[in-house]
């Protein structure tokens, strides 16, 4: 699916909002005392979820993978235990930006899906527009036991509407390591590089030793990108740098920004990647880094699956070390990356609101945990035995050292200033836009999304 224009985005953005007010969907939050229903009448009718490739799982036909897909095996139950439900899952592509513009006009039209499923934070908050306030659907109980809430509310307030529900503990961002061709380099996989510049520094010699890639980079659409600078922002300015940021209490050109930026197009320019990395597809990422085209894998641990499968004991990892001299050294940037929402003009909010609270039980988050071994729960009673992947193991073992631990800016920010983000990403890496453009870029199109607040 083609990459959809800022344009068609922005747009769009006027009509929404007088729409959005005349939404016909029920927005009553109150729950029966059971938990399972917004009545005591059972639950009939098709409850209609898109979800954007993050809790659904498709076999290459596009058929749902019923052995590994969690939300479709989730319908399935939930339609079990309400026989008058039928549960429509339907995935959009994997295209964020597509993906935002196709639900962003179907919402206008108010054809759209009764829940959608899309990353937390700016994603969710783009849309807010079109969805329900949650506030009043869940039980205190519920609330407590459950953390990442401050993701999914208005403008980050503690107080605002509810926009979703945040479901898993949340996905860090990483390098991955082929542990037989950094010691073909003379590197000792077990030692983690401190630093951004000494983790390049092994990547000479990587190049150096064995005429191979150092990293290996799939960065057409500029996610490597998102990666790294919301890691070293985190660095640079510590835990709020992207929430000040949205808010407008930091520039998002501050001279934090452009350095980082600059790291960022240093290695674009260094040599160190593979040649081809701005060309290179997401979708390719993981096959080529298992081909071995690259000693270093700079992506998220929601690879901990793929790694664990293809390496076993022959991967190591550490998470993105910050720049020398940073005021964050121990920072790590990542944190809830799904959340829940349902639309304000859903046809079936009953069944909408039901299958949240569905969702929502310790057995069913672990139930994401096992089938997926990429995120633990985010449910204060979950079961940490299901934990069988020793990376995701490890990593949140050292995540109790980490701090601050930063929201990224591609979290946070809004829709239009993310796929601004990513195409500068790109841009910046290949060279052809300057670390100072890209960030006076971000703060214009940021401007502009706070005066239409």
């Amino acid at each position: 699916m083609r990459k959809a224009t800022l344009t068609l985005l922005t747009g769009m953005v006027g009509a929404a909002l007088a729409l959005s007010a005349c939404s016909s969907g029920s927005t009553d939050t109150t729950p029966s005392a059971s938990g399972s229903g917004d009545s005591a009448a059972p639950l009939s009718g098709e409850l209609l979820i898109w979800d954007t490739g993050l809790l659904g799982k498709t076999l290459e036909g596009g058929a749902p993978d019923m052995d590994k897909s969690f939300l479709d095996r989730a319908a399935k139950d939930f339609m079990a235990e309400n026989p008058g439900v039928t549960v429509k899952v339907v995935q959009q592509g994997g295209d964020i930006s597509a993906n935002s513009a196709q639900f962003q006009a179907a919402s206008i039209a108010g054809n759209g899906p009764d829940i959608r499923i899309q990353y937390a934070g700016g994603p969710t908050l783009s849309f807010g527009d079109f969805f329900a306030d949650l506030n009043g659907v869940f039980d205190q109980e519920t609330i407590d036991s459950m953390s990442g809430w401050n993701t999914v509310r208005k403008n980050y307030d503690a107080n605002g509407e509810l926009l979703g529900m945040p479901y898993g503990s949340g996905l860090y961002f990483l390098v991955f390591g082929n542990n037989k061709m950094l010691e073909a380099a003379g590197i000792d996989p077990s030692v983690p590089p401190k630093t951004w510049q000494e983790m390049l520094a092994n990547g000479e010699k990587v190049k150096a030793q064995t005429g191979k890639n150092a990293f290996w980079a799939a960065n057409l659409e500029g996610y490597v990108g998102a990666w790294a600078v919301g890691a070293l922002l985190g660095g640079e300015l510590g835990e709020q740098a992207s929430t000040d940021m949205y808010l407008g209490k930091v520039p998002v050109n501050d001279p934090a920004m452009v350095k980082v930026y600059q790291a960022w197009q240093d290695l674009g320019k260094s040599g160190l990647t593979n040649p081809d990395a701005g060309s290179v597809s997401n979708g390719e990422s993981t096959a080529g880094f298992v081909q071995g085209k690259g000693a270093y894998y700079l992506v998220g641990s929601w690879e901990n699956g793929n790694m664990d499968k293809e390496f076993g004991k022959d991967v190591s990892w550490f998470y993105i070390p910050m720049l020398e001299g940073a005021k964050y050294p121990d920072a790590v940037a990542g944190g809830p990356s799904v959340a829940v929402s349902i639309t304000n003009y859903a046809k079936n909010p009953d069944a909408a609101k039901a299958f949240l609270r569905y969702l929502a039980q310790p057995e069913v988050q672990d139930e994401y945990v096992r089938l997926n071994q990429t995120e633990g729960s985010n449910n204060k009673n979950a079961d940490t035995s299901i934990i069988t992947n020793r990376l995701l193991r490890e990593q949140a073992e050292v995540l109790k050292t980490k701090t601050p631990v930063v929201f990224p800016f591609d979290s946070v920010m809004p829709q239009p200033v993310i796929d601004l983000f990513y195409r500068l990403n790109a841009s910046t890496f290949l060279d052809k836009t300057t670390p100072q453009d890209a960030a006076d870029q971000l703060q214009a199109a940021n401007e502009k999304e706070i005066a239409n607040r």
